[in-house]
């Protein structure tokens, strides 16, 4: 994968120095990141940028040399962008932050009741019975980002757990990562989707037909992962992440083969349908369940985890089907032009 083209100045200026067009300027950096931002959860050009800043801890770019993993400045800019995303993730996600804390002792046990009563859209069922195949494709690449780095996000809080925690998420990584099948590994899988639906399989190759939204829904794993005083939030987004997937996956399975997509199109969402209705115990009562038993302190992380995962999902979710009604069905060209600074 390439560096994609920027967004807006901030990724403009990062993509500069990633690529040795010129020196890092952190000041000029600071500059930029100092602007008035209305919304950093849907700004292009600030979700680009951290989504490419949180890649050179993935998978890298060809173009990119692995030493900027660790750049002091690729670091500071990161931390100037990270303050803001999570401070407005903090605020969209409080209504259903306060809901899940005001369950107290019972929060592993009202979960479920908690998550069923949040009013967020949803694309699976239009993709089972209504969409087309043109909605369907868009969909999958939206789909794409994260998908081709399927769990990935949450392994980085494996080091950070300590006891049960790390044991059922090890246990729920084993799955994910095709349990000592390479042939099962959930991103392959999906790599095998999209080519079955005539896509390309490659990491990022529609990175810049996807918005803000995208990004931020993918961004908002990475800095859970990352970041050692969240992992009570990258375990409470894990665990809502788990207890929405198995029914949306079995209405997605359900749309390709409407759709006469291969059959082959459909087998990654045919896994998760059972796979995830075993996770999400998993993820709820072995992870959250044992991680309050271990530090009740954590429990405010978990349900601000659980929460944006939710509000983050809607939103992605909204984007598309507004997208939909109004008849736009196109899979959307993102251009490059830095006028893009404003957001969707």
């Amino acid at each position: 994968m390439l560096t994609p083209a920027a967004r807006g100045p901030i990724s403009d200026l990062l993509r500069s120095w990633l690529l040795g067009r010129q020196e890092p300027d952190t000041a000029a950096a600071r500059a930029l990141c100092a602007e008035p931002c209305a919304d950093p959860v849907q700004d292009e050009d600030r979700q680009l940028s951290l989504w490419i800043l949180y890649e050179l801890h993935y998978g890298g770019f060809r173009d990119v040399d692995d030493s900027w993993e660790w750049s002091p400045d690729c670091l500071a800019l990161r931390a100037m962008l990270e303050a803001p995303f999570e401070a407005a993730l903090v605020e969209l996600a409080r209504p259903v932050t306060d809901d899940f804390l005001d369950q107290g002792d019972a929060f592993v046990e009202r979960f479920f009741d908690v998550v069923s009563r949040v009013d967020v859209p949803s694309s699976s069922a239009y993709l089972q019975h209504t969409a087309g195949r043109e909605q369907m494709l868009e969909f999958l690449v939206h789909r794409s980002v994260y998908a081709l780095k399927e769990a990935d996000p949450h392994a980085w809080a494996v080091p950070r757990l300590t006891g049960a925690p790390k044991v059922r998420v090890m246990e729920i990584l084993y799955d994910e990562y095709g349990a000592g099948r390479p042939d099962r590994l959930h991103s392959g899988m999906f790599r095998d989707t999209l080519s079955a639906c005539g896509l390309d399989p490659r990491n990022g190759a529609y990175l810049e037909r996807v918005p803000a939204v995208v990004l931020a829904v993918n961004n908002a794993m990475s800095l859970f992962g990352l970041h050692r005083r969240l992992r009570g939030a990258a375990m409470g987004h894990l665990a809502a992440f788990e207890a929405t997937s198995s029914v949306p996956a079995r209405r997605v399975s359900r749309g390709l083969s409407r759709l006469g997509f291969p059959a082959i199109a459909a087998e990654y969402y045919d896994e998760h349908v059972e796979a995830d209705a075993v996770h999400e115990q998993l993820a709820v009562r072995g992870i959250c369940g044992a991680l309050i038993r271990q530090d009740p302190l954590r429990l405010p992380d978990l349900a601000f985890g659980a929460a944006a995962c939710l509000m983050l999902g809607g939103l992605g979710a909204a984007y598309l089907l507004e997208r939909w009604q109004r008849g736009e069905s196109a899979l959307r060209e993102v251009p490059s032009s830095p006028v893009l600074h404003a957001g969707v």
